[in-house]
């Protein structure tokens, strides 16, 4: 059973550097099935057999299910013998030689989104660094998804507003989710997740016609998006993980393109030639 291409991606991709950093043999994972308090086990590494795929593991059941209801890493040492879990699940683990277990939540935003396991096939203790492994795996995955989530709010945010008497407001709404989405833009590992946004991008400052001197590089429009939705130099250094002196200079150079004497005329004119919303 197959999880959500994307968030199946981020849990695979987990667990490849979980067993590269670790060494373990074994490590498996899934997410939380929408609407139910169970994880279902969709991707696997290092696997013999298939006894683990597709198992749904419930809240506060064996040991996946006991990292889900306290919201953080659980291990055991012998899992078929540990008197710290209960044993619904001891005949897929069994029948996958498993012995030593690691379980780590994926938490977003307070909630349990998924479940990464290591093992070992022996009974013996998993170390510090074992476990800190796991740990930074589940948070990359959590930073994955919180990215996602980001970008889909702001998507949505994004869309053209209705005209009407509210249309000054909506408006600076739109400007104000065009420079998130400017912002969040370089931080987007995914290749086709990351021209999604620049292509909404695109299309929320579509309108103007081109200006007839040098466009200004796209971190110069990452710098001109916050200032047209409000932020000073420092709040736009701080958005865009940048260093204030910076953001100066991209905002120096982006005046010069544009012929423009202060930033708000800036603004002005890269509206005009439809780079801005």
């Amino acid at each position: 059973m197959a999880a959500d291409t994307a968030e199946g991606a981020e849990i695979r991709g987990a667990l490849v550097r979980l067993r590269r950093a670790t060494g373990l043999p074994v490590a498996f994972g899934g997410l939380v099935e929408a609407g139910r308090r169970q994880v279902r086990i969709s991707e696997l590494s290092g696997t013999a057999t298939a006894a683990l795929s597709a198992l749904a593991v419930t809240s506060g059941n064996g040991l996946g299910g006991r990292a889900v209801a306290l919201s953080r890493p659980c291990a055991v040492t012998d899992y078929s013998v540990s008197a710290q879990i209960s044993h619904e699940y001891d005949r897929p683990v069994a029948a996958e030689g498993l012995r030593s277990v690691v379980a780590v939540p994926v938490v977003v935003r307070r909630r349990v989104r998924g479940v990464l396991y290591g093992a070992l096939r022996t009974a013996q203790p998993l170390g510090d660094r074992t476990l800190g492994s796991a740990v930074a795996a589940a948070r990359d995955v959590e930073q994955a998804l919180v990215l996602r989530e980001e970008t889909e709010e702001l998507l949505a945010a994004a869309r053209p507003p209705e005209p009407g008497p509210a249309d000054g407001a909506a408006r600076e709404r739109v400007r104000e989710a065009h420079a998130a989405l400017r912002a969040l833009a370089p931080r987007i590992a995914e290749p086709e997740l990351r021209a999604e946004l620049l292509r909404a991008c695109g299309l929320l400052a579509a309108g103007g016609e081109p200006g007839p001197g040098p466009r200004p590089a796209p971190r110069e429009l990452d710098v001109l998006a916050c200032v047209a939705a409000g932020a000073t130099n420092g709040e736009a250094a701080r958005r865009l993980g940048l260093g204030a002196e910076t953001v100066k200079s991209y905002l120096r150079s982006a005046m010069r393109k544009l012929g423009a004497g202060t930033r708000t005329e800036a603004v002005a004119r890269a509206r005009r030639a439809g780079w801005l919303p």
